[in-house]
């Protein structure tokens, strides 16, 4: 058989199993789970075409109808598209990859079996739909297509059973945790890639490395730095989350920090839960008038190191149009969120504590300063001080 046939055979084999994974999940993971396969393997076959859907339909969104809102239109070169195409992709295995690590170490903590290869095969596997929509990027208007890659969640919970022996009661527990580390590495991710595609952009002559041994500065050119003391901090969080070493602080503690009114808002609800030991959160809303926001406190646990990653890199992505702003930063060694929509003054501020927690107001104020005043009210050494 030559090349050509042995691919389009692959690929018709791919093709059929997606198919049968979407439409009968419950009948396609135990045998997914019982073929020899490899953590290698399967990024190869499976993460390596797929992920590339996204990247390639953005990059063609861009060369043919630029991107823009409100009459403001940009269109990137082709170089410059073709590196941040490159980027994301790499950094959509990386992710894949660390995602897939993250489960494993997870899995005995909900009652399962530490098991990498079925890791990997729930992770990959798992995030197929998540792919295949992103074709939708490639045309404008068709992007509300990629709600339909959430069908993924669903694969994630219906795979936890079979693949990584998470008893049926417990499935809905690990895939919320297992989602809520996606997002933090997601977000970390897409704040990566800006600095990322710049130090490629400008090429890699005029990075310099200063520092000891225990720690020092990688500066990148065109200006900003990696603390490699941050990163190797962030590496010791964790395995020490890996190891069990890290357990969430009780929600009521958390709870407790929340005031009882902030500036003219009062508090008119509040409530707290617990993600099996791996992460817990309280959230408080806060209403005056017609307006209210909630303002949430999360330990994210030996997750936070995710974000530490992000501090590490100093990442810096900021967008602005004439109906708001969003950015992420990194301030004081934590990331920061900030986004405020102009049209009707509601916005979103958080920030990171101790590369655990995570303070953040979301909804309608006066302006963003109303959100950021309401995340000081929690107190940061007290926060601080819960982890010890």
């Amino acid at each position: 058989m030559d090349d050509n046939s042995s691919g389009s055979a692959a690929m018709n084999g791919l093709v059929q199993r997606i198919k049968a994974l979407v439409t009968r999940p419950a009948e396609t993971w135990p045998g997914i789970a019982a073929e020899p396969d490899s953590p290698g393997a399967l990024i190869r076959r499976v993460a390596v075409p797929l992920a590339a859907i996204g990247p390639v339909a953005t990059l063609v969104h861009g060369q043919l109808f630029g991107f823009g809102a409100l009459g403001f239109n940009y269109k990137p070169g082709l170089t410059m598209g073709l590196i941040t195409a490159l980027v994301s992709y790499l950094l959509a295995l990386l992710g894949v990859a660390v995602l897939a690590l993250i489960a494993d170490a997870l899995a005995p903590k909900f009652g399962g079996t530490s098991d990498r290869t079925s890791a990997f095969k729930l992770i990959v596997w798992g995030a197929t739909p998540a792919w295949l929509v992103g074709v939708a990027q490639a045309i404008p208007g068709l992007g509300i297509l990629g709600l339909l890659g959430l069908y993924s969640l669903y694969l994630f919970y219906t795979g936890a059973a079979p693949l990584m022996k998470v008893p049926q009661d417990k499935a809905a527990g690990y895939t919320a945790v297992t989602i809520l580390a996606a997002m933090v590495l997601w977000l970390v991710v897409g704040a990566l890639s800006t600095p990322i595609v710049g130090l490629l952009g400008g090429g890699m002559a005029g990075s310099a490395i200063s520092g000891s041994d225990g720690g020092g500065t990688v500066t990148l050119p065109g200006g900003g730095a990696l603390d490699t003391g941050k990163l190797e901090q962030a590496g010791k969080q964790l395995e020490a989350a890996a190891n069990g070493q890290k357990v969430a602080v009780d929600a009521a503690k958390l709870q407790a920090l929340l005031p009882g009114s902030i500036g003219a808002f009062q508090r008119t609800a509040v409530e707290s839960q617990a993600l099996g030991g791996m992460g817990s959160q309280a959230e408080g809303t806060y209403t005056q008038g017609e307006r209210s926001f909630r303002l949430k406190v999360v330990d994210l646990s030996g997750l936070g190191a995710i974000a530490g990653i992000g501090a590490a890199m100093g990442v810096q992505e900021s967008r602005e149009d004439a109906n708001g702003y969003s950015k992420t930063s990194t301030v004081n060694g934590q990331m920061q969120v900030e986004e405020w929509n102009k049209a009707d003054s509601s916005g979103k501020f958080g920030t990171m504590v101790a590369n655990r927690f995570m303070v953040e107001a979301e909804g309608d104020a006066g302006s963003i300063d109303e959100l950021k005043a309401a995340v000081a009210k929690i107190d940061a050494g007290a926060l601080a001080g819960l982890a010890n």
